[in-house]
């Protein structure tokens, strides 16, 4: 296996091509540089015939819980840096012409949600959880989200999960209709390799056209929906209530918003 500085490790595995978020104290929160690393390696690996799926998961106890807003600093005019990079890891996913597998071994949160979701079988642990937590920082949901949440779980519900950022359990994403399984912690690591292994296994030719067909006929606006949430949140990056929320996401408070004013 090969170790980044970006904090994503890559593999290659009788066919499968492995993408591990590697940041445990950070709960695998990610940066510009982590988001391309993930577009990187897909790109690179799109036209290997030697590998047939890839999945995509976390070290520790977290899959992803969004980006990380430890350096951010709003004392400075917004960069659309880490936007442009969460889009273009993404659209990476959705395009890699094999299945890829999101494997959400623990919380998914804000740009997380978007990456799991951006995966054509989402399959998660009992114990994990989605939220698009933008909301209590006050942001929007961002690398997709508007458009991969409303097109699993429709329009009611992911506005319920966007404007709420309520913790969503993996058993509810799965009535729901937002991920594909769930198993039980201790059987996780098994169930997922039996998945990826029957991929790894099958019709590759085949899975690429159903991938795209079905993509195709449900994600018509993502690369809309990628231009629409940069312009928003290129805007809520220089609000007071952005500012606000970050230093009360820093100081481990609830944050007190403008409100009406």
């Amino acid at each position: 296996m090969s170790t980044d500085i970006s904090g994503l490790d890559t593999s290659i595995d009788n066919g499968l091509l492995r993408l591990t978020f590697n940041r445990p104290t950070r709960l695998n929160a990610v940066t510009a540089e982590s988001l391309n690393a993930v577009a990187d390696a897909l790109e690179s690996k799109a036209d290997d015939p030697s590998v047939a799926a890839a999945v995509l998961t976390g070290t520790g106890r977290a899959f992803c819980t969004g980006a990380d807003l430890g350096s951010a600093d709003t004392s400075r005019p917004p960069s659309a840096t880490t936007i442009d990079a969460a889009n273009r890891a993404v659209a990476a996913i959705r395009a890699f012409p094999r299945p890829v597998v999101g494997a959400v071994n623990g919380p998914a949160a804000g740009v997380g949600v978007s990456l799991a979701l951006a995966c054509d079988l989402t399959v998660a642990t009992e114990s994990s959880y989605f939220q698009l937590a933008f909301t209590t920082v006050g942001l929007m949901p961002d690398g997709g989200a508007t458009a991969l949440v409303a097109a699993s779980i429709g329009r009611a519900r992911a506005l319920r999960m966007a404007l709420l950022a309520d913790r969503l359990p993996a058993s509810a994403a799965l009535a729901t209709g937002l991920i594909a399984d769930v198993f039980p912690d201790t059987e996780f690591a098994d169930a997922v390799e039996a998945l990826t292994r029957r991929l790894a296994s099958g019709p590759v030719n085949a899975y690429r056209w159903t991938k795209d067909a079905v993509n195709d006929a449900t994600l018509t606006e993502l690369d809309n929906t990628f231009a629409r949430e940069r312009k928003g949140q290129l805007d809520l990056l220089a609000s007071a209530d952005f500012e606000e929320g970050l230093a009360a996401f820093l100081e481990k408070r609830a944050a007190v918003f403008g409100g009406v004013a």
